[in-house]
């Protein structure tokens, strides 16, 4: 047995329960993994809200760090005692214990630690895919990133200056804005009493930038379509604010043949090379420093509510982590 977050309905932090559950032992391809740390993120409050539909009743949380327990029959590369971590489901993390496939599961190595890697599956491998896979940046051009003191924003922003990349940042408060400038963007723009696309563009001369990076959605999203020099590229990958309204697509041809993408992790990290591969230039940036991970806020497993209230307050910056 073994006590996991549970929701039966969709609605705010008080639909999440703490039940007692069979684990089960692994079947072929999969491997029984006893949780050290489980991550907090914002797509768990979309599917805690109903935002991305799950079959009900369903666990949360895609993000976790563990020991190996056990393995299924075809499992060769894992072993009891190895110590692992994933960020790209199947969804039920927020468990002491669950069964994973294999191939979605990372190896860790020994410079990374349980709750650093609860940290940065989801995130980091999500930077990863957008700084070096969506956009192909270079080294020089100016990006646009909002956002940027939140979980993926901080490791995003620090690659990229790591890339050479100059970073225009947006933040809510001033407090997140010390945070942004701490890792390394060049400059900051506090929206709530800033006009971003016009800051941006006097930033930029007049041209705007060729990316915008944006999680933020329905309060950003022709703001960042402004900000786009022709041919620019918004990269939509969440929508903390709402989802983006229904808009004509002749939009991006009137402001310059714009290009506009809603990439996820899940097609990026579609197989075990891939996910493999992307990992390991992750753990690199960690090691060598490029990309410093902050401590981060902690809760027990059991107030697993309490931090999706936390994160949904917009009060908080860096990552959160459930210890179980």
């Amino acid at each position: 047995m073994a006590e996991a977050i549970r929701i039966h309905n969709t609605g705010g932090p008080e639909v999440m329960s703490c039940e007692e559950l069979t684990v089960g032992r692994p079947g072929p391809g999969e491997v029984l993994v006893r949780h050290r740390y489980v991550g907090v993120n914002f797509v768990d409050v979309y599917h805690r809200r109903g935002l991305y539909k799950l079959p009900l009743p369903s666990g949360l949380g895609s993000e976790a760090s563990g020991v190996v327990e056990a393995v299924g029959p075809g499992v060769t590369d894992l072993q009891p005692g190895v110590r692992v971590a994933y960020g790209t489901g199947p969804v039920g993390a927020y468990a002491q214990a669950r069964l994973v496939p294999a191939e979605r599961l990372v190896r860790l190595p020994d410079d990374i630690d349980d709750r650093t890697a609860a940290c940065i599956m989801l995130k980091g491998l999500t930077a990863q895919y957008l700084l070096l896979q969506t956009a192909h940046l270079e080294p020089g051009e100016t990006i646009l990133f909002h956002a940027a003191a939140g979980g993926v924003g901080q490791i995003a922003c620090q690659w990229a200056k790591h890339l050479g990349v100059k970073v225009i940042a947006t933040v809510g408060t001033d407090e997140k804005a010390a945070l942004a400038r701490a890792n390394g963007c060049d400059q900051v723009i506090v929206y709530t009493r800033e006009d971003f696309v016009e800051r941006v563009r006097q930033i930029t001369g007049g041209r705007g930038v060729r990316v915008v990076y944006d999680s933020v959605g329905r309060d950003t999203f022709q703001g960042s379509l402004d900000c786009l020099q022709p041919r620019g590229l918004l990269i939509m990958f969440g929508q903390s604010s709402g989802m983006v309204p229904l808009f004509d697509l002749t939009t991006l041809s009137i402001k310059g043949s714009l290009y506009l993408t809603r990439p996820t992790l899940a097609a990026y990290a579609a197989n075990p090379e891939a996910l493999r591969n992307m990992a390991g230039d992750l753990f690199q940036v960690v090691r060598s420093g490029a990309v410093r991970i902050q401590a981060p806020r902690q809760f027990p497993l059991r107030e697993a509510a309490a931090a999706h209230a936390a994160l949904e307050s917009r009060q908080t910056t860096g990552s959160l982590v459930l210890a179980v």
